[in-house]
């Protein structure tokens, strides 16, 4: 078992956010399934590596986030038990974020997805029991077998889950969600060793900002069994604001913001390309709304995913990327102004509509201004720190 390899540092609440810095997602890898099984190159990606995880502390990133599912890897008729060596392939790819002196994250993802076969964790589930009794016993495999991992590994409960149906969230339904955080905290909290103290990511309705803080019915759980003295709770959201632009491929919209527009100005776009809501304003407003609801009550906040897709291949190639990284940048600047860790998705795919920021088979970046924008905008908490890069880099 893995020992508390960086000694007895304490991460505060105070300086978590500071520690994680910008983060990345080892996405389309641990959670890729076919017809219910995990297999972490069954979408395209080779396996995770330690030369990959190199790649990623090198350009800057302090945390990687590692979405895990567990589907038909978990024997229903024994106990819930985990296969052993998918838990074990889990513990490698960590050991290589560890070996690099990276925070880490990992989850249960995909069996939360109306959408994949085999899903079990589903809010609105007619037997609950069950669900919950199966929750609690694969938190607690895994919280066992990482008891002696120190505080840079974090837990977090769920990934997205709702009942599927894109609508305000249904009451009943918020409760479950509600019931699978307490579930999974006094779970964790009761295998020992540094789970007793480790920092605990929970979500709320579809990890969405708004159905999190908007008076819907969301509530952290309560959290008696923490030995750490401070609050050792992490909010969980995701931000695709707008949508439209950071991942609709249906719809032609490329231009974003100030940037956008100003390439309107210069470049005489079309403004029928330009979104019509989300923009700068949304953001702040949408953060600022996280720093008093919970920041500022000593509850940190991860933004375990944000970005937006490649649509290079639309007309001004150059001014599209140029907007994608202005987008990247002030998210992530902006989040980090308001002490909110962003982590940015990355589902290996490089090219039309894709996320990657890296080649995963050579290990080169392969969009460095979106790596700068993101990085430069966290660590100087500035959302227009990457822009003297993005001018040098459009102009040249």
């Amino acid at each position: 078992m893995r020992k508390n390899d960086y000694g007895d540092y304490k991460v505060s609440a105070a300086d978590i956010a500071e520690k994680m810095g910008a983060g990345w997602n080892y996405g389309n890898t641990l959670e890729a399934n076919f017809d219910g099984v995990p297999d972490e190159t069954v979408w395209g990606n080779p396996k995770a590596s330690q030369e990959m995880v190199d790649a990623v502390a090198d350009a800057g990133f302090g945390t990687v986030r590692i979405p895990i599912s567990y589907l038909n890897k978990i024997d229903d008729s024994n106990g819930f038990k985990i296969d052993t060596d998918w838990l074990e392939r889990i513990v490698e790819v960590v050991d290589y974020c560890y070996n690099r002196g990276l925070f880490v994250i990992i989850n249960i993802h995909g069996d939360g997805y109306h959408t994949i076969d085999g899903s079990w964790l589903l809010c609105d589930g007619k037997d609950q029991s069950f669900i919950k009794e199966k929750y609690a016993a694969v938190w607690r495999q895994i919280a066992e077998r990482f008891a002696g991992y120190d505080e840079h590994l974090i837990f977090e409960n769920m990934n997205e889950v709702f009942d599927g149906v894109y609508h305000e969230p249904v009451p009943e339904y918020y409760e479950n969600i509600n019931d699978y955080a307490q579930i999974f905290v006094n779970t964790v909290r009761s295998t020992g060793g540094s789970n007793t103290h480790r920092w605990l990511l929970v979500a709320g309705w579809n990890t969405d900002i708004s159905y999190t803080c908007g008076g819907y019915g969301f509530r952290l759980p309560d959290d008696d069994l923490n030995t750490a003295n401070e609050n050792r709770l992490i909010l969980s959201v995701h931000c695709y604001d707008p949508w439209e632009y950071c991942g609709d491929d249906k719809k032609k919209v490329y231009l974003w913001g100030e940037k956008g527009q100003e390439i309107i100005e210069v470049s005489h776009a079309d403004p029928h390309y330009m979104a019509d809501w989300g923009d700068e304003e949304h953001i702040r407003s949408q953060f600022s709304l996280l720093k008093r609801k919970y920041i500022d009550k000593g509850i940190p906040v991860v933004m375990g995913e944000f970005g937006c897709i490649d649509r290079t291949h639309e007309e001004l190639p150059d001014r599209i990327a140029e907007n994608r990284a202005y987008y990247d940048g002030f998210v992530a600047g902006t989040a980090a102004q308001n002490g909110i860790t962003p982590v940015y998705w990355d589902n290996g795919y490089n090219g039309k509509y894709g996320f990657g920021l890296f080649d995963r088979r050579t290990l080169t970046q392969t969009q460095p201004e979106l790596i700068e924008a993101i990085v430069c905008g966290v660590k100087n908490k500035d959302p227009m720190s990457g822009r003297e890069a993005l001018i040098h880099r459009y102009t040249v």
